[in-house]
């Protein structure tokens, strides 16, 4: 099986190409703090398929659910369960056909068990999918997208509500073919809640996305907004649409969001930017439900990280986690811990040395109820593949 272009991946992801090129290290970075990483899985490109690009769901068994969005029996993707014991199984291989194929978004688990997700292609116009994958391995196709009114070849996954009923976002289509917002109900109807303009609405919602206890939804798009930078928007459950903010280039602020938010308990919202900050490569911020923004962590382009492009978890304590696609120690990617008191903290360091992942890049990370993470690194790990001589990606955990 042919290795994925990682760099095509980046191509596709709407960031400009200054903000995903590696950086110098510039500045020495926050000191480690004693943790644990372990793998859990390496990829072998082979049945099990590769690039593992998005992130993972974990259980309360602490078992893991997740896609390939290569490779597998067809070629076209896979859903796949690592179990707490290390058990890896393919639970449900994508044909290509009617059914979907490359799934480029994690999955989401409801109460018995049974997963959604997207899938960019495939699908009854070969335009993607939203599925439903048992825990035993059945698949159905719950909706097939078409580009016009409603949008397609979505990157990212679906949320899902306390009915059953699935949202997201996807681009291009939309009424202007600039994205759009999405409801699948749990009866089966497909509704395009939001068009974005491309203006001061935003463009581009290639992002995840989050829901309140009122059913208001909330995420990021890559450009639009006043400046074109960027927006994190409120879309409620009729359809109205509000910027909460719009990402300035001026030198403070961050730019070009590539991932979603995430919510406290006190609906404030927290995300990245993949650029902008102090010195352009990127920050952590707050956005309070009023539209006040904060920048909680701008990254100096050292050991504390470069480029962050994941979505964030949020533990108990408020403290938030996520990665960076470059930097650390070797410039590879981190897990980067910050405290709700604006400390942050460089929890792991990616190196290529033969056995540990690295570059996270857009890959989610995900957190049990003891507060362990567990993410995806889409390059490393061990050599032991035909298929990529330099690791073909890793499941791991770490405990803060």
């Amino acid at each position: 099986m042919p290795r994925v272009n990682l760099k095509g991946l980046r191509a596709r992801s709407g960031i400009p190409a200054f903000s995903v090129l590696p950086v110098l290290l510039l500045a020495a970075g926050h000191t480690a703090q004693a943790q644990t990483e372990t793998i859990l899985y390496n990829f072998t490109c082979q049945t099990d398929g590769c690039p593992p690009q998005a992130g993972v769901a974990v259980d309360e068994k602490e078992n893991l659910y997740g896609t390939i969005s290569s490779g597998g029996a067809f070629g076209f993707g896979a859903v796949f369960e690592l179990t707490a014991s290390g058990t890896f199984t393919t639970l449900y291989s994508f044909t290509g056909g009617t059914d979907g194929g490359f799934p480029q978004a994690g999955v989401v688990l409801d109460s018995k068990g049974n997963l959604y997700g997207t899938t960019s292609g495939g699908g009854a116009a070969n335009l993607g999918t939203i599925f439903k994958v048992t825990a035993s391995g059945t698949e159905t196709v719950l909706h097939s997208f078409t580009c016009g009114v409603e949008p397609c070849e979505p990157r990212r996954g679906v949320v899902l509500d306390s009915k059953g009923n699935l949202y997201g976002t996807a681009y291009p289509g939309g009424s202007f073919s600039f994205g759009s917002v999405f409801e699948l109900t749990s009866s089966g109807t497909f509704t395009t809640l939001y068009s974005f303009k491309g203006g001061v609405d935003g463009n581009v919602p290639n992002q995840g996305i989050v829901l309140d206890k009122s059913g208001n939804i909330y995420g990021t798009t890559n450009y639009g907004g006043a400046s074109n930078f960027g927006t994190v928007f409120e879309v409620t459950p009729s359809g109205k649409e509000t910027v909460l903010h719009t990402f300035t280039p001026n030198g403070k602020d961050g730019f070009y969001p590539a991932a979603g938010v995430i919510l406290d308990s006190k609906d404030n919202l927290y995300g990245t930017t993949a650029s902008g900050g102090t010195i352009g490569v990127g920050t952590v911020f707050k956005v309070t439900a009023s539209g006040s923004e904060t920048i909680l962590h701008s990254f100096s382009g050292g050991k504390d990280g470069i480029t962050p492009e994941a979505s964030m978890v949020l533990d108990k304590k408020d403290n938030l986690y996520g990665t960076t696609a470059y930097g650390g120690a070797f410039d590879l990617g981190t897990v980067f811990e910050l405290t709700s008191y604006g400390t942050e903290t460089t929890l792991h360091s990616f190196a290529d040395n033969g056995t540990d992942g690295y570059f996270p890049f857009q890959a989610d990370l995900a957190i049990d109820k003891s507060g362990n993470l567990y993410g995806i690194a889409v390059e490393g790990g061990q050599r032991s593949s035909p298929y990529c001589t330099n690791g073909c990606g890793v499941i791991f955990r770490i405990v803060p």
